[in-house]
C-alpha cells in the first residue's frame, strides 16, 4: 500500500468551514483540486462566517451546506457522498465555556459522535478529527508529546477530551479510519479578537495607549495558520496516520507578555500592557505552559513548520490593518 493517498478530485466535507482554520482549509483544498462541501452553522441570515471573505473563485468552487453539528440528521446528510471528512466544528472560546458548559458538551462531544456515526454509516475513507493542545492542561513536562496525560482544566478542554475519545472509540470499535490532529495555538489572517494575537494587534492599531490582556505569564506555542492547515492535509493523505493522534505546533514557547512586547515593537508604538481581571481565568483552570513536541509529525507524516512567529505576525498585522473595522477594540471578545 502506498504511504500517501491521492488528494486531487476527492469529495470532501469540512465541518466548521466558516471558522478561522476551516476557511483556510477550504482555500487549500480547493487549490488542490478537491470537491469541497463546506458545512456552516445554519442561520436565517444565510451568513457563511469567514467563507464570506474568500475570493469569488473559491466561493463558486464550493458547495456550502448550512446545518447543525448537534443534529444527527443534518450531519448524516452533510456526510453523504463524501470520500473524506475534516471535522473542525466546535465551540472553542474557553471563557464562554465557564458560562455555557452544556453547550460545549452538546457541540463538541455529541457533535463529534454525530460526525463519527455518519462517517461510519456512509463508509467514509478518512476522517481527520480536530483536537487541541488545551487537552493537555498545564504541562507536567515539556515539550509536550502525544503521550502526555490529558487534563480537563476548563469545560472547553474537558469537552474536547471527550470528543477525542469518541473519535478514538470509533477507530477501535468500528475500524473507522480516523486520525486526530492536535494543533497548538494557531494564528493568522481572519482570526477573531477572541484570540490573543488579534486582540493585541487590534487594540494597538485602534490607538489604545493601554492594551488589556489576561494573565501575561502563561507560555504558549504559536503556529501560523498555513502551517496548521498543511498539518491537516499531510495527516489526511498519509496512510500512516490512521488511528494516531498527532501534535502540530512550532515547537517553541513564548510568554503572553513577551509576545505582546514583540507585536508592539513590530508595529512601532509606545503602549502599556495592562492585566485585566475580567480576562483572567480561574486559578486552577489556567494552563500555564504549552510547548509542542512535533517529532511525531515530522517523522510520521513529513510535516514541519515553515513560518517563523515574526513572519506570521507581520502577515496577520497586514490583514488586520486592512480590516480593522471588523474588530471591536473597546469590547472584550469572549
Amino acid at each position: 500500500m502506498p504511504t500517501q493517498i491521492k488528494l486531487k478530485s476527492k469529495r470532501i466535507l469540512i465541518t466548521g468551514a466558516g471558522g478561522f482554520i476551516g476557511s483556510h482549509l477550504v482555500e487549500r483544498l480547493v487549490g488542490e483540486g478537491c470537491k469541497v462541501r463546506a458545512m456552516v452553522h445554519y442561520n436565517s441570515s444565510g451568513i457563511w462566517g469567514n467563507l464570506e471573505l474568500l475570493t469569488d473563485e473559491v466561493k463558486q468552487a464550493i458547495e456550502v451546506f448550512p446545518g447543525d453539528i448537534t443534529d444527527p440528521f443534518s450531519v448524516l446528510k452533510a456526510v453523504e457522498g463524501c470520500d473524506w471528512v475534516f471535522h473542525l466544528a466546535a465551540l472553542i472560546a474557553i471563557p464562554y465555556s465557564y458560562t455555557a458548559p452544556q453547550s460545549y458538551v452538546a457541540t463538541n462531544v455529541a457533535g463529534t459522535l454525530n460526525v463519527m456515526e455518519a462517517s461510519r454509516r456512509c463508509g467514509v475513507e478518512k476522517v481527520v478529527h480536530t483536537s487541541t493542545s488545551e487537552t493537555y492542561g498545564t504541562a507536567i513536562y515539556t515539550p509536550i508529546d502525544e503521550k502526555h496525560p490529558l487534563q480537563g482544566q476548563s469545560p472547553y478542554s474537558a469537552s474536547k477530551i471527550g470528543a477525542d475519545k469518541i473519535a478514538e472509540s470509533y477507530y477501535c470499535s468500528f475500524n473507522l479510519p480516523v486520525a486526530t490532529i492536535r494543533p497548538f495555538n494557531t494564528y493568522g489572517p481572519r482570526q477573531s479578537a477572541r484570540a490573543v494575537i488579534p486582540t493585541i494587534i487590534s487594540q494597538v492599531l485602534a490607538g489604545k495607549r493601554k492594551i488589556n490582556l489576561g494573565s501575561i505569564s502563561p507560555i504558549r506555542d504559536f503556529s501560523y495558520v498555513k502551517d496548521t492547515v498543511d498539518g491537516f492535509v499531510k495527516i489526511a493523505v498519509s496512510n500512516r496516520s490512521m488511528g494516531e493522534v498527532i501534535n502540530v505546533g512550532f515547537g517553541e514557547g513564548i510568554t503572553i507578555g513577551k509576545l505582546a512586547e514583540m507585536i508592539i515593537k513590530i508595529i512601532g508604538k509606545e503602549v502599556e500592557i495592562v492585566s485585566d481581571d475580567l480576562r483572567i481565568r480561574p486559578e486552577n483552570s489556567e494552563v500555564m505552559e504549552l510547548i509542542c513536541a512535533n517529532d511525531k509529525a515530522r517523522k510520521l507524516i513529513g510535516w514541519k513548520p515553515r513560518h517563523t512567529l515574526s513572519e506570521g505576525i507581520k502577515e496577520t498585522l497586514g490583514y488586520i490593518e486592512k480590516n480593522l473595522h471588523r474588530y471591536k477594540a473597546d469590547i472584550y471578545n469572549v
